[in-house]
């Protein structure tokens, strides 16, 4: 059996009187439970549930964790924290994982991980435990949160210890132990992650990157074919990266997100197939729904377009590169990501406006923008008669191009 600790290894394991397990619910975290009881004997497990926005009954979980053998179930709505102070926060980086993925699991864990470490320390736990396998990134992501936050506590990550090497054997201990299972079964096989963000799919036939996903995976959004052959419009406020409101609506960080979700889902914005570096090493391939927080990264886009000069547009797109190379790999309580916060906030301080979109069949299509920091100036960009003088175009050229001029001379004389 292996356990870590946050600092240095002492070599004598530290004994374990009471655990703190990451709880979903799901496959891993529910076998994780008996698992627990029978490997750190006399160890009292607490179950620590964070509510995200995973639109999910909850109701019956703490009956579940008990039936399991958790002593008891913390079940925290972290909702409008996660909203405000963790996905608006990503939108305004601008960061997206190599092109394509929006980020949803990844943004999660750092939240779900302090929650968790919170309960640990008000109850006075000697561990923490997740269900994050030895291949995923999720386990690092959990892992350097506890190390930021709690660094004392003994970290238990199953996964890379027991003899279960499947979700197919993880489900024939959960039937040995008697656990429910709900709708998983050894045919309903997928991984999915879902939060007020995205929802995310993996495993099964998506193992092999030649297989198109079947239609009947999607849970969130419509497909093409279904979605109305009708223009959805809407028109988004923003302050200072933010969004604020939808269609003039004054909302809640996590009311604007479920407001866009609904509105992206019913006209298929959002799916994204994604073949992706994991940074364990290994590629992996998750099939994505985030219809909400496409609309937005779109139109903040946009709004940026217009608000940031060229110098600060162009290093906030390299920054946020770099921001999503943190969020990814878990480093999000880290003095550099803190750091490229307070950047992110001052470069945005003027990315204040309202931002018109169109819906349609998997289409955000740009219909205005506009604010009161636009830094697009009529008199100068029209065609038109204007106060701009063409002539001062001439010495600008002369001078931009002098170095290429130089360089052409010099070539042909030698």
């Amino acid at each position: 059996m292996s356990e870590t600790n946050g600092g240095p290894s002492s070599g004598a394991r530290k004994p374990v009187k009471k655990i703190v397990l990451a709880y979903s619910g799901g496959l891993d975290t529910s076998i994780i439970i008996p698992w627990l009881k029978e490997h750190y004997a006399g160890a009292e497990v607490v179950a620590a549930c964070t509510d995200v926005g995973q639109n999910e009954d909850l109701s019956g979980l703490e009956a579940k964790a008990k039936a399991s053998g958790a002593s008891k179930l913390y079940l925290l709505d972290v909702r409008e924290e996660f909203a405000r102070d963790y996905l608006f926060p990503l939108l305004r980086s601008g960061a997206i994982y190599e092109g394509k993925y929006l980020l949803g699991t990844s943004i999660a864990r750092p939240l779900q991980a302090k929650a968790q470490v919170e309960v640990a320390l008000k109850e006075g736990a000697d561990a923490v435990a997740h269900g994050c396998t030895g291949k995923g990134n999720d386990q690092v992501r959990f892992e350097l949160a506890y190390k930021a936050l709690a660094p004392q506590l003994t970290v238990i990550a199953p996964w890379r210890v027991w003899n279960i090497r499947s979700r197919e054997e993880a489900i024939d201990y959960a039937k040995t132990h008697g656990i429910p299972l709900g709708s998983i079964s050894k045919k309903n096989i997928y991984s999915r992650d879902m939060n007020a963000w995205h929802l995310s799919h993996e495993g099964g036939d998506l193992e092999d990157p030649w297989n198109r996903p079947d239609e009947s995976l999607f849970q969130l959004t419509r497909s093409l074919a279904k979605a109305p052959d009708r223009e959805t419009e809407l028109t988004l406020d923003f302050e200072k990266g933010f969004p604020t409101a939808v269609n003039g609506k004054k909302m809640s960080p996590f009311e604007i997100l479920t407001t866009l979700n609904a509105m992206g889902a019913e006209n298929a914005i959002g799916r994204a197939d994604v073949v992706e570096n994991r940074r364990v090493g290994m590629k992996s391939r998750g099939v994505y729904e985030t219809p909400g927080g496409t609309i937005l990264f779109t139109a903040l886009r946009e709004l940026e377009m217009l608000t940031l000069d060229s110098d600060c547009l162009h290093f906030k797109e390299a920054m946020a590169l770099t921001y999503a190379e943190l969020v990814y790999g878990g480093k999000w309580f880290t003095p550099l990501r803190q750091a490229l916060e307070a950047f992110m906030e001052k470069v945005s301080e003027h990315t204040t406006g309202t931002v018109r979109l169109a819906l349609y069949k998997g289409n955000i299509i740009i219909a205005g923008r506009k604010s009161p920091y636009s830094l697009y100036l009529k008199d100068l960009a029209s065609f038109g008669a204007t106060s701009y003088d063409h002539a001062d175009a001439t010495g600008y050229i002369n001078l931009y191009g002098l170095p290429a001029m130089v360089a052409a001379l010099v070539h042909k004389q030698k």
